[in-house]
C-alpha cells in the first residue's frame, strides 16, 4: 500500500504533468480528492459516507467529491497528473513523485505516523545485527525500504550488508512461510501476521524513529492558494472526523469493515499510529524543528536511491518547506508542509 517508484520521467513527460497540473490553478466551486485504503486515510470513507465532507463542503459553498483509488500508486499518479486535487499519501512518496515531478505540493493534513506498524521480522534470529549477509524481502523504495535503511545505519551496517530482494506485499506473507526467506520488512496488517508465525522476532519497527514515516492529505499548491475555501473545508471536516472517531466503536467498526478487517484489527493497527486526534497536537507536530530534520533523512535517502530524478545532483535539489525552516534549495521548492489551516482549527476560526 505505502509502496511509492522512482520520480524520474522524460522532459516531455514532465511538461505535460505541469501543464495538466496548471489546469487546477483557477479559482472554481468543485473539487475531487482520492484516498487508499490504510489505517490512516480510512477515516476519508467515513467522512464521505457519514456526510461530514459534505457539510464543511456545503459551509463554503463548494463541493467535494471523495474517490477511492485502489491501487495506491496510482492515485498518487493522477493527482500528478492533475486529475484530482488533492491526495493522502506519505511524506516521501509526496516528495519522490509530485513534487520530484515539479507539482508543488502542500501537506494540508498531518494526519498521523507509523508508531510501529512498519517492522523488521528475522526469521530463527533475535537480534538485529544479525540481519548482516541475510537476504532482505520487502517492497523495494518503498516506506519498508527506507526503514531499512534506518535500521541498518542504528546498528552501524549499510545495505551493502544485505541482499534486498523486491517482494510484492500481496507475496510477502506467502514469501515468508518458505525456508528460503528469512527477513522481512513490511507493515500491518502483513506485519502482525508474519510476527505471529514461529521462530520469528521483530528486531525493530517505525517506533524506533517516530515521526518519521507521516500520512498526509496533499493539495496541489497553486489549487490551495486560488481557493482556500478548499483547504478551510477539508481540514474542517478532518478534525470532525478525529473526534467523532474517538473512543467510539460505532464509527471504528465502519471503518474496519470498510477496509476488510474487525473491530479489534483496526483497533490494532490504530494502537502502532500515532494519530493526531486534535489540531493542536497535529500543528505541533508539523512546527516542530524536528520536521525539517525528518525530510532531510528522507530527501538523503530519496537521492541515494535515485528517486529525485536524473537531473538532481544533491538530496537538497528539492526544496521542501516546513514552518521551522527549508532543507534544500529554497529556489526550487515543490513541497510544503502549511500549518496555517490546521491553525484556523486550533483557534476555531474554520
Amino acid at each position: 500500500m505505502k509502496t511509492f517508484k522512482t520520480a524520474r520521467l522524460f522532459n516531455a513527460a514532465l511538461l505535460a504533468l505541469t501543464l495538466l497540473a496548471s489546469g487546477n490553478t483557477f479559482a472554481k466551486d468543485k473539487f475531487s480528492v482520492c484516498w487508499s485504503i490504510y489505517v490512516g486515510w480510512m477515516p476519508w470513507d467515513y467522512g464521505d459516507s457519514s456526510g461530514i465532507v459534505k457539510k464543511w463542503a456545503d459551509k463554503y459553498d463548494i463541493e467535494i467529491d471523495v474517490v477511492q483509488i485502489n491501487d495506491y500508486i496510482e492515485s498518487i499518479n493522477q493527482y500528478t497528473a492533475g486529475e484530482f486535487d488533492a491526495c493522502t499519501m506519505t511524506n516521501m512518496d509526496a516528495l519522490t513523485i509530485p513534487s520530484a515531478s515539479f507539482v508543488d505540493s502542500t501537506a494540508l493534513v498531518v494526519g498521523d505516523f507509523s508508531n510501529g506498524n512498519d517492522g523488521v521480522v528475522l526469521k530463527n534470529k533475535s537480534a538485529l545485527k544479525e540481519i548482516k549477509g541475510q537476504q532482505v524481502n520487502l517492497v523495494e523504495l518503498s516506506v519498508s525500504h527506507y526503514l531499512l535503511a534506518r535500521a541498518l545505519e542504528s546498528v552501524g551496517l549499510r545495505e551493502r550488508d544485505v541482499k534486498v530482494v523486491n517482494t510484492a506485499d500481496a507475496d510477502m506473507v506467502a514469501a515468508y512461510t518458505t525456508k528460503n526467506v528469512t527477513s522481512v520488512v513490511t507493515w500491518n496488517p502483513l506485519l502482525s501476521e508474519i510476527e505471529s508465525m514461529p521462530n520469528t522476532t521483530k528486531v525493530f519497527d517505525s517506533s524506533k524513529i517516530p515521526g518519521e514515516i507521516i500520512d498526509l492529505l496533499v493539495v496541489n499548491t497553486r489549487t490551495l492558494k486560488a481557493n482556500p475555501k478548499l483547504g478551510k473545508a477539508l481540514v474542517g471536516a478532518w478534525f470532525e472526523i478525529m473526534s467523532s472517531m474517538q473512543d467510539n466503536d460505532k464509527v471504528l467498526t465502519e471503518l474496519a469493515v470498510a477496509s476488510g478487517t474487525d473491530l479489534a484489527g483496526y483497533k490494532a493497527q490504530l494502537a502502532t499510529t500515532k494519530m493526531f486526534y486534535t489540531a493542536k497536537e497535529a500543528v505541533e507536530f508539523t512546527n516542530s524543528s524536528q520536521l525539517p530534520k525528518t525530510m532531510g533523512n528522507v530527501a538523503k535517502f530519496s537521492f541515494d536511491h535515485g528517486l529525485l530524478g536524473d537531473g538532481a545532483p544533491d538530496a537538497g535539489f528539492i526544496g521542501i518547506e516546513t514552518p521551522a525552516g527549508i532543507f534544500g534549495d529554497k529556489n526550487n521548492i515543490q513541497l510544503r508542509f502549511d500549518s496555517s489551516f490546521m491553525q484556523m482549527a486550533v483557534d476555531g476560526k474554520l
